[in-house]
């Protein structure tokens, strides 16, 4: 995949010097996925899991949500509710890659203006190292199993700007849930929320969108500049 090359003269003035982009829910509408795949484990097992308690657990660390599935009667070791949450993500995601609206247009937009692009995602990497292959749009990775403090802490998005190679406070991540907003904030990154699958609290130096249709490079020259963005700013 070759994103056509944006000409100097498209550039807005100021670009990010990367961006980081986190994965379920923010680039791909995975939730309803993950939700189905957890309502399945927990109802095998005897259990009952509903809607809600799929939100819950929205942006949370893999191994934090195999503890709850546990608490609801799951009968298995952690390591084994990861296992096959993971299994069954993988197959949907396989079966049809469900990018939220705007998502893949911005990720090419992104890449085509020569900015560097990395995927910070709480899942594990048997799941996105597949999506990063298959979409051949991000320069580097970093897995929830890569990192020793998951998400809300900050270690994600620094590991992410340290592969880059860049300072993180000059970059922008774009996420949707409050724990990866948590994250994001604590890098010092440029953070810009995105108000797709949970409802997003304002709080200082937190820009946000109520879709990634909203955002182009001028949005993100916007934020890396420091413009903090409220939802009706960014159009």
């Amino acid at each position: 995949m070759h994103p056509t090359p944006v000409t100097p003269a498209e550039l807005p003035a100021v670009l990010p010097a990367a961006v980081l982009f986190d994965m379920d829910g923010t680039l791909i509408d995975s939730e309803p996925f993950w939700i189905a795949a957890e309502t399945d484990l927990v109802t095998a097992h005897g259990g009952t899991w509903s809607h809600a308690d799929g939100m819950a657990l929205v942006g949370r660390p893999m191994r934090y949500s195999a503890g709850v599935l546990q608490a609801r009667g799951v009968d298995l070791g952690v390591e084994e509710i990861v296992a096959e949450l993971n299994a069954r993500m993988a197959a949907a995601v396989a079966a049809r890659t469900p990018w939220q609206p705007g998502a893949l247009e911005l990720v090419r937009a992104v890449r085509a203006a020569g900015v560097p692009t990395a995927l910070v995602t709480s899942s594990f990497r048997t799941l996105a190292d597949p999506f990063a292959a298959a979409t051949g749009l991000f320069d580097v990775v970093v897995a929830g199993d890569d990192v020793e403090h998951p998400k809300p802490d900050p270690e994600p998005y620094l590991r992410g700007a340290d592969l880059l190679g860049v300072d993180v406070t000059a970059c922008v991540a774009l996420e949707d849930s409050p724990s990866g907003i948590a994250s994001a904030l604590a890098s010092g990154a440029r953070t810009l929320a995105v108000e797709a699958v949970v409802p997003v609290q304002e709080q200082p130096g937190l820009s946000v969108v109520r879709s990634l249709v909203d955002v182009d490079l001028a949005v993100l020259a916007r934020v890396a500049a420091g413009e903090v963005l409220r939802r009706a700013d960014a159009a």
